[in-house]
């Protein structure tokens, strides 16, 4: 599999990298073992790159599939942390977690956060680089949705890389458009900053335009790198394939008949958005929480309240 550098980073990743998110709790909550024969067959047919985070709750998925295999993937995690010891405590539970000797890539994780990110988290900051420097982090990252937090990015020595939110049709973009983003993640390249992306398929919503989103992600820049959530093998045999170069493949028919349409109650604010949006009541309170709730009986997996949900709190898993 085409391989490419981060940036000024020296880290060399696949273009095709495992998101591990849907594995976990958050979403799918695979069985432990079964994550990690997944990410494992992964690792074993080309792929070297995982990004997962502290929210994800899947380290030990991680750790399981690092015992099957003969090489060191790169691994980029994230924590939402804001103070000096709360990032501390997360970069230890990382190591931990994994049982390894480094991070790659750590992030703030700050998907929703605005350009003052960086003075409202800078002790968290000043963390991941003072463990940069003792080289249990090779690279310090920030994930987000925002332009104009990519934009702030690209002007910082301290950012490395950068994981910005894109898709063909600006799908969950804040603070600017499609053209926008473009532009923040052009400049961020021109100044050093390794770039991959993340949510290329509207976070399961675009899968029925799989290729054509592929594609514009694939074509932006300099063959940035991909991450993708997946929770089969066949998912990743599919993946594996496009990005080996292989087009008009059957397997995505089959992958998409599988998706199931989930809530994280962890992320759900009970805005209502979502309610409102679907036409087979199939969405309703739970009194008990105050968070949505899909009754699968009536669901008809047409995707519309993914699309709808400011938050991304519903899935296609």
């Amino acid at each position: 599999m085409e391989k490419v550098v981060l940036g000024n980073t020296g880290i060399e990743v696949t273009r095709l990298c495992f998101g591990a998110l849907p594995l976990g709790p958050l979403q799918r909550n695979l069985p432990v073992e079964e994550s990690s024969e997944i990410i494992a067959y992964a690792l074993d047919n080309g792929v070297n790159f995982i990004d997962t985070a502290q929210a994800y709750r899947t380290y030990p998925h991680i750790k399981g599939a690092l015992k099957k295999i003969k090489f060191r993937p790169v691994i980029a995690t994230k924590s939402p942390a804001a103070s000096y010891e709360e990032m501390e405590k997360a970069v230890l539970e990382a190591l931990e977690g994994m049982e390894i000797d480094y991070i790659d890539i750590f992030h703030l994780h700050a998907a929703r956060a605005q350009a003052d990110v960086f003075e409202l988290r800078k002790g968290a900051l000043q963390c991941l680089l003072d463990y940069k420097k003792k080289g249990m982090i090779k690279a310090v990252g920030i994930s987000t949705h925002s332009v104009k937090v990519v934009e702030a990015a690209a002007a910082r020595e301290d950012i490395d890389v950068v994981f910005p939110l894109i898709n063909k049709i600006g799908r969950g973009i804040l603070e600017g458009t499609v053209d926008e983003m473009e532009k923040a993640i052009a400049l961020c390249d021109k100044n050093g900053k390794g770039i991959y992306l993340m949510k290329v398929l509207g976070g399961g919503t675009m899968i029925d335009d799989y290729d054509s989103s592929m594609e514009y992600a694939m074509n932006l820049g300099r063959n940035y790198p991909i991450a993708i959530g997946m929770i089969s093998k066949e998912e990743v045999t599919y993946n594996i394939r496009y990005f080996n170069g292989e087009r008009n493949l059957e397997g995505i028919i089959s992958i998409r008949n599988k998706k199931i349409v989930r809530v994280s109650q962890n992320m759900c604010v009970g805005c209502g958005i979502c309610i409102g949006t679907c036409h087979s009541d199939a969405i309703s309170f739970d009194d008990s929480t105050g968070k949505a709730y899909i009754d699968p009986s009536k669901c008809i997996q047409c995707g519309y309240c993914v699309a709808a949900c400011p938050q991304f709190s519903i899935r296609v898993v």
